[in-house]
């Protein structure tokens, strides 16, 4: 198959991924008993990698019933409520919670504290590890929107707001928000939005929809689960229609080649530069 195949430079784990998976390899390098709460990434295939060196990943449910162990907290962080149960169960913390994040949550739980008749709102994805820590800083009480249409439904317009955002959200879309409440909100109340999108994170847009338009094919490997993958991909789709999403190298379908001259690599923050590497060796070796 002769073809030209680039792997995008600017693809690939994100600073506060690599620190995590860094601080669970050293723990694991030791000898010792770790568990991770939650998928330590939101890749499929570094979770397995890594549970072949002994992580043990554990749900919620399962720290409270934990004792007298080692437990890593991830990249998205976790609300108050985690740490006191690893207080309470004799839990030793391996903190990775990515720093941007860290600012973030403070930030959200001082202004809360400090504004309590404001509404407290996160442009986020429900549900989501990153976002159920943010909520988390304001004993629940913080509304979470997924889009524009939902700020229209949810929010009050005469009382105060002070907006933040996931910080793997779309800038663009995250602006247009903002927009649209100080366009809306009643001329008597105060309305703050804090641009709290990770730059590393936001600056890939531009980048991968670039990276994709100079292919003909473009494969992007990313796990299913990976809300910044989702974004990426929706972005690569729309500059390059022969944009295909797969999570590793079998399921490649090698009919998407037809035709070509390059096809470009590339992937979410979440996603192992040796994954895309395996990818590329597939492709070369077929």
């Amino acid at each position: 198959m002769n073809l030209k195949i680039e792997i995008d430079n600017g693809s690939g784990f994100c600073f506060g991924v690599t620190t995590a998976i860094h601080k669970a390899e050293e723990e694991l390098a030791k000898g010792n008993k770790l568990y991770c709460l939650g998928d330590i990434v939101h890749n499929g295939m570094e979770v397995e990698r890594l549970h072949g060196q002994g992580l043990v990943t554990i749900d919620h449910q399962q720290l409270r019933e934990l004792r007298n162990a080692k437990v890593l907290l991830r990249a998205h962080g976790e609300p108050p409520e985690t740490y006191e149960i690893a207080r309470q169960n004799n839990i030793e913390i391996i903190d990775a919670t990515c720093p941007v994040v860290l600012a973030l949550q403070r930030r959200i739980k001082h202004k809360w504290a400090d504004s309590q008749n404001a509404q407290t709102v996160i442009f986020g994805k429900k549900g989501h590890a990153e976002v159920l820590g943010l909520v988390g800083q304001t004993h629940g009480e913080a509304i979470v929107v997924e889009s524009l249409e939902e700020v229209k439904q949810k929010l009050d317009f005469i009382k105060d707001i002070n907006l933040y955002s996931q910080t793997t959200k779309n800038l663009d879309e995250y602006r247009r928000i903002v927009d649209y409440i100080q366009n809306h909100i009643s001329p008597s109340t105060a309305f703050k939005s804090y641009d709290t999108i990770c730059r590393q994170v936001a600056n890939r847009m531009p980048h991968i929809a670039e990276f994709a338009a100079h292919h003909d094919v473009i494969l992007f490997v990313s796990g299913r689960k990976s809300s910044n993958g989702h974004a990426l991909f929706t972005r690569c789709k729309e500059v390059n229609a022969n944009s295909h999403l797969i999570e590793r190298e079998e399921e490649i379908d090698y009919s998407w080649f037809d035709g070509a001259q390059t096809v470009g690599i590339c992937g979410a923050t979440s996603t192992p530069k040796w994954l895309m590497e395996e990818c590329r060796n597939a492709i070369l070796h077929y």
